[in-house]
């Protein structure tokens, strides 16, 4: 059943009425309502191209936090063959809000790494709804250095509300891991290419997101804080988060025009948790594309030239 948001209520009821009305011809063959149920599904397909037409950050925030919304493990499903998963950061256990390992995509042999926030109570809980602890980020470190050491391309897949922010992993050293994920991200000599499916959340995503090429989907969002905590820090009120998301920025459409982003991947009307297999080939297809604007550099190359892209972005902040 498709779960609705907050701004979706009279999307809801139209669609809940044609359900309804199909429901009652089922139960009744001599009941003929299609020609009623299609004019209701016009009406709300109309209606749902008007909610997307122009969704404010908050609505945007809403959307990528879609319980439906498709997430690293649906991705790697749909995108790659011959998965094969690696588990443990050698230190100290094995993080499940993060999974890698190796794989082929379009035929080629890679590395994928990407948080995962589970699809029902059992496995968020497993998942720790995508808050990633240090061993998922040395995790990843690991994951990268094989890479590095093998010549494979990296592909990361973020969606995180951000570094999970407990007792334990503090202790465990959670800045560091995040920072060291990073500045491998900057180090590797294979071309690294990062989406944000959903949320990119902080340096939670950062530690993944440092890559030469960097796609949002539509209706993600990449901050460095959420909207809540941006607003209980300012006004000392979570309620002001729909002024925070404003002020944030952090729509895809917003950071493509910063220069902090590369290219923005449409989604199919009503976002990707209406339409996975459109979002998963278009995911293909701006991979694709990413992938062979960096394909044939050097590992020298391809550290300078991403080296430079992130010494540079500050000064287009500021300019735009």
């Amino acid at each position: 059943m498709h779960s609705y948001l907050e701004f979706e209520k009279g999307l809801a009821e139209i669609e809940g009425k044609a359900e309804e009305l199909r429901a009652l011809a089922r139960g009744n063959a001599e009941m003929d309502v299609e020609d009623e149920a299609a004019a209701l599904d016009r009406k709300a397909a109309d209606l749902l191209v008007e909610l997307y037409k122009d969704l404010s950050p908050w609505r945007k925030c809403l959307v990528a936090r879609h319980e439906n919304r498709p997430h690293c493990k649906d991705y790697i499903t749909a995108l790659f063959t011959e998965y094969t998963p690696l588990a443990g950061d050698r230190n100290f256990a094995d993080d499940h809000a993060v999974m890698g390992g190796l794989a082929r995509f379009e035929d080629q042999p890679v590395v994928v790494i990407g948080h995962e926030k589970g699809n029902d109570t059992k496995s968020r809980i497993e998942r720790n709804f995508g808050m990633a602890r240090p061993e998922g980020y040395r995790k990843a470190i690991r994951l990268m250095d094989m890479a590095d050491r093998f010549g494979l391309p990296v592909i990361t897949l973020i969606d995180t509300p951000g570094a999970y922010p407990g007792k334990g992993a503090e202790e465990r050293g959670q800045a560091e891991a995040i920072a060291r994920s990073t500045e491998k991200c900057l180090a590797i000599g294979t071309p690294l290419l990062a989406v944000i499916t959903g949320e990119g959340g902080s340096g939670g995503a950062v530690a993944f997101a440092t890559a030469d090429r960097l796609a949002m989907l539509e209706h993600s969002i990449y901050s460095v804080i959420s909207p809540e905590g941006c607003a209980s820090i300012l006004w000392k009120d979570a309620e002001k988060m729909r002024e925070a998301a404003e002020a944030l920025r952090l729509t895809a459409q917003d950071l493509a025009q910063l220069g902090v982003i590369d290219k923005i991947i449409p989604e199919p009307m009503g976002g990707a948790q209406r339409g996975p297999e459109a979002a998963f080939e278009a995911v293909r297809v701006a991979l694709t594309a990413m992938l062979s604007e960096v394909a044939g550099q050097s590992p020298d190359q391809l550290r300078v030239a991403r080296r430079r892209k992130y010494l540079a972005m500050g000064s287009k902040a500021l300019v735009a």
